[in-house]
């Protein structure tokens, strides 16, 4: 496994290379990059920004070995997982109305503290403690996914005046850098648990530094902003008429709670898969992230003005990759007759599926739902979500850890195949929607089904 990880992550990283350098030698400049004055805007949030990001991923790798290090049983550590999904959800619902009431900067800022707490868990064996560092890090994701958008959003649009045409290039760029970000981090995390002598809590250790730089930046160098409170109630209610009225936002919810949930099992069960047969865990995560930074890449190059294929093409692809994924580990992980390598594989193949996935349900949603309506519906996906995902976890803990594994791929793949029918629901519904079409580059009337 050490040499088959370190291969695939060449490998891997230099596709990655390939085709981001040829995207950008045929890509032409555009407006907003010549504006001095928006380079420095943007460079204030993504100083800030990606120092958060990179010490989130950084702990990513070796979350899981960090509970095995404290001698817990899987059932144990499962609790702790849906902990922190349960965290995240509970969170993630009122997290737009505490950053609205809090102020933008102030939540950024508390978000370096608990994050840093959490980390600060990390070094406890006791039980209890390493429950409430769980909790502390749902707070920390929701804000993470919350607070520093709004930020940004506001001080663009009412503080420097610039045109909104130009906020998707920021968040585009961010998205690409994140991917950058997640692989170096599985790097540094490979790097830190063997040089700095702590063994598995070295990661979370080493993060505290970038969160109290992230804190300190954005205390020194942003201003704050503010937003009218919305009613939890009414946005929530919005949502819901939203979701019930429309078989398109329904359909779509389906998939994603759907997809997503076994995405969030993935990430419990690929370290017990891979770390007893000698894999190492922060190469094994950057592979991961450079399949899902090339899938991101693939997205770009086929919705490109040469290929023009839709994205509800890509996130039936997506599905179908993910279905086929957790076939094959059904087989690689049957007791007694474990394959390491396939199961790496299929692996590589969700997180191939995944950087496909995520940009075509972002382009499907913001067609789908009104804007308005965004967050309410948002926060109705989430919970099914969440749900299945903590369901998942609670049946691998009553299970028996050498046939639990494979059952519970198995159970995924149902899912999955649940999944794949709802895509099939939606292109039905939507194949002859221009509005769900990326717009043809030439300008002309483009009208193939999708």
């Amino acid at each position: 496994m050490l040499v088959t990880a370190y291969l695939a992550f060449v490998v891997l990283l230099a596709s990655c290379l390939g085709l981001e350098l040829s995207r950008c030698r045929a890509k032409p400049p555009g407006r907003a990059c010549s504006n001095p004055s928006f380079l420095r805007f943007q460079l204030d949030f993504y100083q800030v920004y990606f120092l958060a990001l990179a010490a989130d991923w950084l702990q990513a790798p070796y979350l899981y070995k960090l509970y095995q290090h404290y001698h817990f049983l899987e059932s144990q550590i499962a609790i702790l997982y849906v902990c922190g999904l349960a965290s995240t959800v509970l969170f993630g619902l009122v997290a737009s109305s505490l950053v609205d009431w809090l102020g933008r900067k102030k939540s950024c800022v508390l978000f370096s503290l608990t994050y840093s707490l959490c980390c600060l868990t990390k070094l406890s064996w006791d039980y209890f403690v390493l429950l409430m560092g769980r909790a502390l890090g749902g707070l920390s994701t929701a804000l993470l996914f919350s607070a520093f958008e709004a930020w940004y959003i506001h001080e663009h649009m009412e503080r420097h005046d610039f045109p909104a045409e130009w906020i998707p290039a920021t968040f585009a760029r961010a998205a690409f850098w994140n991917h950058v970000l997640a692989v170096v981090a599985g790097v540094a995390a490979e790097a830190v648990t063997c040089w700095m002598g702590l063994g598995p809590v070295a990661p979370f250790v080493a993060a505290i530094p970038l969160l109290a730089l992230a804190g300190a930046l954005a205390l020194h160098n942003w201003g704050e902003n503010y937003d009218r409170q919305r009613a939890f109630s009414r946005t929530c209610a919005g949502g819901l008429r939203c979701l019930l009225s429309d078989r398109r936002v329904l359909l779509l919810g389906t998939i994603q709670a759907l997809f997503e949930s076994v995405i969030f099992i993935f990430v419990f069960l690929w370290t017990p898969v891979l770390d007893p047969h000698g894999a190492p865990l922060g190469i094994v995560f950057s592979s991961f992230m450079a399949a899902s930074l090339l899938g991101s890449s693939l997205y770009r190059i086929a919705t490109s003005k040469r290929y023009h294929l839709q994205p509800m093409h890509l996130l039936s692809l997506a599905v179908l990759i993910v279905v086929f994924s957790l076939f094959m580990l059904t087989f690689s992980t049957s007791p007694g007759q474990e394959s390491p390598v396939e199961s790496f594989i299929a692996f590589l193949l969700i997180e191939l599926a995944c950087g496909l996935y995520f940009p075509s349900m972002s382009f499907l949603r913001r067609k789908v739902i009104p804007e308005t309506e965004q967050a309410g519906v948002l926060n109705w996906f989430r919970v099914p979500l969440h749900l299945l995902a903590c369901l998942g976890l609670l049946v691998l803990h009553d299970s028996d850890h050498k046939t639990g594994t494979r059952n519970m791929f198995s159970i995924c793949s149902a899912v999955m195949v649940m999944a794949l029918l709802a895509v099939v629901g939606l292109f039905t519904v939507v194949r002859h929607n221009a509005e769900l079409r990326v717009p043809s580059p030439t300008g002309e009337p483009y009208a193939p089904e999708l």
